[in-house]
């Protein structure tokens, strides 16, 4: 019977594994167009990071109903955060373009603590690199502390560091759907041995 469950959970986890690496995708696209822009045309990026933020949203909710992992509800949560933000931001992209640093140091804070939480769970089901995911984890913590702290800490622009939060959690997104592949590998492998 704990067999089974185990099964379950581990197949539940991965179902959507490509969802993770859709959003990943979308976040580094945008922060890459972030650091190409510059400061002048701060409003037409805060509604392409409002589109952004909106449809990663939605996303992050599909990810987080059709799994039903652990965390689960985080990951529910922070996409339903993330499609209000993206709502709000695009009926008012004065107020957005004023509080832009901190939607995005909590959107990263939020990310960051799901990874924390995403790294222990692949740790549980025996990923030998989960390791590498609490890292990016942590540094993306520390990172988003840093934004809500001071956004324009170092003498750099607003922009850079918002381009680069979406690039780092890209990277996770995408390097967590690759843990979720690989324990589909595992899964399927256990599944054969049966």
């Amino acid at each position: 019977f704990m067999g089974n469950t185990i099964y379950k959970t581990i197949e539940n986890a991965i179902k959507h594994w490509y969802l993770p690496l859709i959003v990943g995708v979308l976040l580094i696209v945008l922060g890459f167009w972030t650091l190409t822009k510059p400061v002048e045309s701060y409003i037409m990026l805060s509604i392409v990071f409002a589109v952004g933020f909106f449809l990663s949203g939605i996303f992050e909710m599909i990810f987080a109903l059709s799994n039903k992992h652990k965390s689960w509800g985080w990951s529910f949560a922070l996409g339903l955060l993330s499609i209000i933000i993206g709502l709000l931001m695009i009926l008012n992209p004065a107020i957005s373009m004023a509080t832009l640093p901190f939607y995005v140091g909590f959107m990263l804070l939020f990310h960051s603590i799901l990874g924390i939480s995403s790294s222990y769970e692949m740790r549980q089901y025996g990923i030998m690199d989960w390791g590498w995911l609490m890292l990016v984890a942590v540094l993306a913590l520390i990172f988003s502390f840093m934004m809500l702290w001071n956004p324009l800490f170092a003498g750099v622009s607003i922009v850079v560091w918002t381009g680069i939060a979406f690039i780092v959690t890209g990277f996770y997104m995408i390097y967590f759907s690759t843990r979720l592949i690989k324990l589909n590998n595992l899964w399927k492998k256990m599944k054969n041995e049966l």
